[in-house]
């Protein structure tokens, strides 16, 4: 079933704050524009490192973009993430949303519940960070791509576009048990690559 996977696939892992600023910019958007929107931001407001005498621009810290406007923001190409992206720097300065503590909490349920208090965070980027930042392989994003494949190989609706995402996540719960992210990083490698 899975093809070429010799090297294995790997959960990323991420800090924190650069997969919240980073999920936010994700939605509904496609790589390479995520990337370029990124590369602009650390250009704009990172450090910059040279390396093999090339320049490389750290992800900027919530400091350093303490004072960028929406306007400046919407100018990076961020659209309608701009205001999202600029609430959830604000929530992070003030320590509405404090990431110290933050990382503290035990319950993944709690920390998605936090999460989603952050503008621009739904369930599927709470999950993701989740995921590529915390490392809690209990939870299982849910994307067009994966609700595809759980639709193929477990649920079998004749309208995929009927399978809720509650249902995707008891049979992914039932067939994973506590290793749903794993799971669906393989899934998704199937589906995407097949």
């Amino acid at each position: 079933m899975l093809q070429n996977l010799e090297s294995g696939i790997r959960i990323l892992n991420q800090d924190l704050w650069e997969c919240i600023i980073s999920f936010i910019i994700s939605a509904n958007n496609n790589i390479p524009r995520i990337k370029k929107i990124i590369e602009k931001l650390s250009y704009c407001y990172g450090n910059r490192i040279e390396w093999n005498g090339k320049n490389y621009y750290t992800f900027p810290n919530p400091e350093a973009l303490s004072e960028v406007t929406v306007k400046e923001f919407r100018s990076l190409g961020l659209g309608f993430r701009d205001i999202r992206v600029f609430q959830t720097i604000h929530k992070i300065l003030t320590r509405e949303f404090d990431i110290e503590n933050f990382q503290k909490i035990k319950d993944t349920k709690e920390m998605r519940n936090k999460l989603l208090e952050l503008n621009g965070v739904g369930p599927k980027v709470a999950d993701c960070i989740l995921l590529f930042s915390m490392k809690r392989l209990d939870v299982f994003p849910i994307d067009v791509w994966i609700r595809r494949v759980m639709n193929e190989f477990y649920i079998h609706n004749e309208n995929e576009e009927r399978v809720s995402k509650q249902e995707i996540e008891i049979v992914a719960k039932e067939k994973f048990c506590g290793m749903e992210g794993l799971a669906q990083q393989y899934l998704f490698y199937y589906r995407r690559s097949s």
